[in-house]
C-alpha cells in the first residue's frame, strides 16, 4: 500500500475493478453520445428523455464508483470485493447487451 499526500491506495481486486469502472464509464459515455446524435431524430417523448437520463447518470455513477473503489477498495473485506466483482460482471453484461441492441437497431 502506498501513501502519497495522505491518500492511501493499493492495487488489489477492488482497485482493478475501480479502474475498469472508470474506463468503462468514459467509453460508455462516448458511445451513447455518438448513438444519441445519430438516433436522436427517431426517438420521441419519453424514449428520448429516458435515453438522455441514461447518458447523463450512468457514466457519472460509474465514475464515482470507480474512484471510490480505486482509492478506498483496499479497505474492503474479501467478500465485499467479490460482491463488487459480481456487480462488475452484471454491468459489463448489461453494457454489452445495450451496445449490441443499439448496433442491431442501427443496422435496420
Amino acid at each position: 500500500m502506498l501513501t502519497f499526500a495522505q491518500v492511501n491506495f493499493g492495487l488489489n481486486i477492488a482497485g482493478l475493478i475501480g479502474i475498469i469502472y472508470f474506463i468503462l464509464a468514459i467509453v460508455y459515455f462516448i458511445l451513447t453520445v455518438a448513438w444519441l446524435s445519430q438516433r436522436g431524430i427517431r426517438l420521441t417523448g419519453w424514449a428520448l428523455a429516458l435515453y438522455i437520463i441514461q447518458v447523463i447518470f450512468t457514466p457519472i455513477i460509474m465514475l464515482i464508483s470507480g474512484i471510490v473503489l480505486f482509492f478506498q477498495g483496499w479497505r474492503l473485506d474479501p467478500i465485499l470485493q467479490f460482491e463488487q466483482f459480481l456487480l462488475l460482471l452484471l454491468i459489463l453484461y448489461l453494457s454489452i447487451k445495450d451496445i449490441v441492441i443499439n448496433a442491431v437497431y442501427r443496422v435496420r
